[in-house]
């Protein structure tokens, strides 16, 4: 994280390239590219082999320049003054006349956009005349990285530049909220539903069955550490990782705790980090005992259930 200004300028000159830079937010890093560039985005799908029909997340710095891409509407208004910057994503209406890529919202009239809380990114963000198309820097479906060393270790020397913003602060991807007509929670991440449904004064749940897929994070197979993982396990097996929500008078190599006193944020935070250790240290599997279904506890079951299925 030294010479912030130099790495910011350097990360700006890859970009107006048409380059792809993984910059830091503070859920997971991204693979970010220009969102209004054809040939930039399509980089982002060919680095992480993703699918075209999968849509990307679109980073902006303030409104100003969301209001030329987008359409806004109360509901909006009310969650970004709320929870903005911060791990939150809103599906909204393009406008007819926006210069956001088809590659991003795979030639959808909707867009997915947020305003990340990283300062770091921010900077960059506001030394751009474009919105960044940043999906996590990680090969599609599996683990999205939360340090510097993650996205090296998923995309090696494909990845032009890092901007090393240290470890990301939340961990999991950010919340997805659908806004175009009756609110929706698309995608469970970094903001309790029940945050959202205070300030819109609703009732939303999240709608496990599969869904057309117009936002990212929506396919079955994701956040995969490449082996199998068995949950709500008491007892593991011999020669596999056991995965724990709470430390207690339980210990041997094959043992990782994500807190010490079940605390769900550590948990969410700690996670992807876990896996990633795991999966280095030639495990065949992964046992993951219970873990409580409620606040940040589902965005983390959501993630889990998901990997399980690789």
């Amino acid at each position: 994280m030294n010479n912030n200004l130099s790495n910011i300028k350097k990360s700006k000159l890859f970009l107006d390239k048409g380059e792809c830079v993984a910059i830091p937010t503070e859920t997971v890093y991204g693979l970010a590219a220009n969102a209004y560039s054809n040939k930039a985005t399509s980089k982002i799908f060919r680095l992480k082999k993703r699918p075209k029909k999968n849509p990307l997340i679109t980073h902006y710095v303030n409104l100003k320049m969301l209001k030329e891409d987008c359409v806004l509407n109360d509901n909006f208004f009310k969650l970004y003054k709320k929870f903005c910057p911060g791990p939150i994503t809103f599906i909204l209406k393009l406008k007819k006349k926006s210069k956001i890529s088809k590659n991003v919202t795979n030639n959808k009239k909707t867009l997915a956009i947020r305003f990340p809380k990283h300062q770091l990114t921010r900077k960059l963000l506001k030394k751009l005349n474009y919105p960044l198309a940043a999906p996590s820097a990680n090969i599609s479906s599996k683990i999205s990285p939360v340090t510097k060393e993650d996205v090296i270790d998923e995309l090696g020397k494909k990845i032009k530049f890092v901007l090393d913003g240290g470890r990301s602060r939340v961990g999991l991807e950010s919340t997805i909220v659908n806004l175009i007509k009756k609110p929706q929670i698309l995608r469970l991440g970094g903001i309790e539903i029940s945050k959202i449904n205070k300030v819109l004064k609703s009732k939303m749940k999240f709608n496990k069955k599969k869904k057309k897929i117009i936002m990212p994070g929506q396919n079955n197979v994701h956040y995969s550490p490449g082996i199998p993982i068995r949950l709500n396990i008491k007892k593991p097996k011999p020669d596999e990782a056991f995965i724990l929500i709470k430390k207690r008078k339980l210990f041997g190599k094959n043992f990782y705790y994500l807190t010490k006193t079940k605390n769900l944020k550590e948990a969410a935070k700690k996670l992807y980090k876990t896996l990633r250790m795991i999966k280095k240290k030639n495990f065949k599997s992964i046992s993951v005992e219970k873990i409580p279904n409620l606040g940040l506890g589902q965005a983390i079951n959501d993630r889990l259930i998901r990997a399980s299925k690789f």
